[in-house]
This record gives structure tokens, sequence and C-alpha cells, in this order.
């Protein structure tokens, strides 16, 4: 770089200016070090502009081809590694302008005819987060056939289910991994949706108000894969709120797998010992040799916390920003480029945990049965077989709940003396629903746990989300 180089006005804006700007104003406009990640979309915005100004005949064809040709040269040079990024053009555009410059003259400026960095730049951006979006849904439905796989495979292993953390009624492992893939489902459909809503091109908005070159924005749109251009040029180069909404469904997919992430820390603790996982998706410690971590759930699990505070960080930059755009929208790139980065790695952890995590049928088993987990079923025989209400039902169950808590013993092992010493109607055949798999094979409603219903339940999902 020539010494005078920070003395000197930006060629690609500076006709105003008679000096360059301070060291210290450049390092904080500039914002190549991130937004070089837009390259590829950029150089697609370019090309397709540059094809439209040929059509329009605003820019002759010769012109045309010779941009054409450069960018794609570009595009070869960076894909390779060779592009050398300069801090003193500031952003991905001006540097892709400078090096367009270098390699065919004058003809360059050519190619910011009738746009400007505003629509330039909200047009890569959206086409950068459709992408990721793209790649996101390709996760998302991968993580689901994951948990498939195996809600299928231990559609009949029961486990105890809980509510508040406490041992509430059984339930099958296939049924409480489904959940997991109705949450997934939700993700994929919030994501859908900001990906329709974005889709509506900036390009040809120019800096706020349109152009007086007799541009076509429906050519360009669809030349980008948009499915219209943006209706309105105020709004098409100072929304972000498809950035928000993305980052919106992030942190709320990060949320999903964080608690999946710690039921896997859980699960796998010694004291639950439900699950064990391999060593890939473990780790050791440095002092005790005995131990088995599973860093990649907890991991996974503090990644929410990136996801949440980019959602906040991009709110708080956007929520005081007059129309139209405003250079505090140049930090809406780096939380979403650290979100996306942080929930791709995060699904593919999850996925990953689901197929290497091996369940313990018997382990759970016997936790399902503990703490009088099949109360709710007495209950419910109580109301069915003898007729009674269910609220009196319920209080004779908590009265045997009791006895059974008094003499150390479950609710199968209870005498029939000590049930009819509470209510004498009850029979011997009340045992008969006090066994787990009899409860989980019972809850047969539509959604409900019985392994009839899990395996329905993993043939609708096979279709809803991977056919």
């Amino acid at each position: 770089m020539p010494k005078d180089v920070k003395n000197r006005p930006n060629p690609m804006w500076g006709g105003r200016f008679a000096g360059g700007p301070a060291a210290i104003m450049r390092r904080i406009n500039a914002s190549i070090d991130f937004d070089k990640r837009l390259y590829a979309e950029d150089i697609a915005g370019s090309q397709a502009h540059c094809a439209m100004l040929v059509a329009q005949e605003i820019l002759s064809p010769e012109d045309g081809a010779a941009i054409a040709e450069g960018l794609e040269q570009i595009r070869g040079e960076i894909d390779s590694g060779s592009f050398i990024f300069r801090d003193e053009h500031e952003d991905i555009h001006l540097n892709i302008e400078a090096r367009l410059a270098e390699l065919i003259g004058p003809a360059a400026g050519r190619l910011h005819t009738a746009r400007s960095r505003n629509d330039q730049v909200a047009t890569d951006f959206r086409l950068w987060v459709r992408n990721a979006i793209d790649r996101i849904d390709v996760a998302l439905r991968e993580l689901q056939s994951a948990l498939i796989d195996q809600a299928e495979a231990y559609a009949d292993w029961v486990m105890p289910g809980f509510t508040h953390l406490q041992i509430a009624q059984p339930v099958t492992l296939g049924h409480h991994l489904l959940a997991y893939v109705e949450m997934a489902g939700r993700d994929r459909g919030r994501f859908a949706d900001c990906r329709r809503r974005l889709n509506e091109c900036p390009l040809g908005a120019a800096a706020l108000a349109g152009t007086a070159f007799p541009i076509d924005r429906d050519r360009t749109a669809a030349a980008l894969g948009f499915d219209r251009p943006a209706g309105n040029s105020i709004d098409a180069v100072s929304d972000r709120d498809f950035a928000i909404e993305f980052l919106a469904a992030g942190a709320l997919a990060g949320t999903h797998l964080s608690r999946f992430a710690e039921e896997i820390v859980i699960w796998s603790s010694e004291a639950f010992g439900f699950i064990k996982l391999s060593d890939a998706f473990t780790t050791g410690s440095s002092i005790m040799p005995q131990k088995r971590n599973p860093d990649a759930a907890e991991l996974v699990r503090a990644k929410t916390g990136l996801l949440n505070g980019a959602l906040i960080a991009l709110l708080t930059v956007m929520k005081g920003l007059p129309l139209a755009y405003q250079k505090d929208m140049q930090q809406d790139k780096v939380p979403v480029f650290d979100a996306s980065d942080a929930l791709e790695l995060g699904l593919a952890a999850t996925t990953g945990l689901v197929r290497d995590m091996r369940p313990d049928r018997e382990r759970l088993r016997e936790m399902a049965a503990r703490g009088f987990s099949t109360a709710t079923d007495l209950a419910d025989w109580l109301a069915c077989a003898l007729g009674l209400p269910f609220r009196q039902a319920h209080h004779i169950t908590g009265e045997i709940v009791k006895r059974a808590e008094a003499r150390g013993c479950t609710l199968a092992d209870l005498p029939l003396a000590e049930l009819q010493a509470i209510e004498p109607a009850i029979t011997d055949a009340v045992y008969q629903v006090l066994d787990v798999e009899r409860s989980v094979a019972s809850r047969a409603s539509y959604g409900g746990t019985a392994p009839s219903r899990v395996r329905e339940a993993v043939a609708a999902a096979r279709r809803k989300y991977l056919g």
C-alpha cells in the first residue's frame, strides 16, 4: 500500500472529499473482514444487473461482456484463495469493483449504473440468508430423519415420562423422540415462512428513491430467483425484518436443540444411566481418568446463548433507525453469520448424538416403574371399572399411593387386602393396569404413547417430513 493511501479520498466515493478518513475512521468504517462472505451473492447480483443493463441498452454489449468475464475471473480468484481483500476498499462491493477495474479498465465503472451500494447489499444479504435457510432446512430434515429412525427402533421401549423432572407416567422412548421431530417440523415451517417473505428483490431501488434509468426490475428479480421486485424503494433498502426473522427462527430452533442436549446430559449421567455415548461424542478429563463427559451436548446447549444474543443484538441495532438506510445497518451481518454458523454446527452435532446414543432398555424400564408412575392408570380404572367420579377416584388413588409409600413397595406389589382397606370394591383385576407395559399400551388415543400409535406416528412423520 502506498504510504499516503490513508490521506487519499476513497476513489469510489471520494469526489466530494479533499482528504481521506482518519485511521480510526477507516477501521470503524470497513466491513470487509466479515462481509467478504457475501462475495458469491455479490457477484451473482452484479451479473444479473449487468445482463439487465445490456438488455435495456443502458450498457453496450461489449462492456457487458467484459464485465461478465471479469466477474467470473474474480469469482475464481476468491474461490481459489488468491484474491487480496483490501481494507481501504471498505467492503466486498468496492473490493470486487476495484479488482474489476484492474482487470477491464474504465468499463468497470459502468456496472454501478442505476444501482447503489444500498440496494446492492440488501440484495446480497437476502440472497445469503435465503441460501442459509436452504442449508438449515436440509440439516433440520437430517435431524428429523435420525430421530424418526430411532423412534421406530425404540417404539415399544418403556421409559419414565417426567413433569417437573419428577417421574409422572410411563411413556415409550419412541414417543419421546418424536416430540423433537414435531419441534423440528415447526422450526422448518418458521424458516420457510421467513424465506417466503424475504424473497423480494431490492435491486433497482438504488439509494432509496429508485432510478431514472429505464431498468427492468422484474428481469433482475427473476434472474436471481426472487418472486418479485420489492414494492417500495425506501423499504427495500432499509428493511432488515428478514434477518431478524431468520434470527428469531434460529433462536427458537436453538432452544429446541438445547432442550434435547440437556436431556442427553441428564440421561447419560451415572445417576440416570438411560443412555451411553461413544468416544465419538464425548471427551475425557485431564485429571480424572474415569470420566466420560457429554461435551458435544453441552456445547450445543451453550450455543443457544449465542443465538439468543444475535437476535437481541440486531433488534437493538434496528429499533431506533429512521428511514432509509443508516450505517448502523452494516452491523446486521455479524450476528446473522455467527448465528447461522452456530445453528448449522449445533444441528450437525445433535444429529450425530441422536444416531450415536445407545439406550439401556432394562434401566429405562426399571425407572419407568418407579415413583408410582401407574397411579393415573389406577385412578382411570377406578373411574371406569367402578364408575366412580374421577375426582373421587383421584382421591382414593392418593390414599393408596400413601400406603404403598409407607410400605416401601410399588402399587403393583401392594396386596389386594391393602387396596380393599381403602376401597372395598377393588378387585384383583386392578393389577392388569398397574404394569408399565400395559400402561403405555393403553394410551392409544391419537398422539398417545402406545407402541401402536408410535409406529403410526413414525410412518406419518416419514410421509410429512421426509417424503
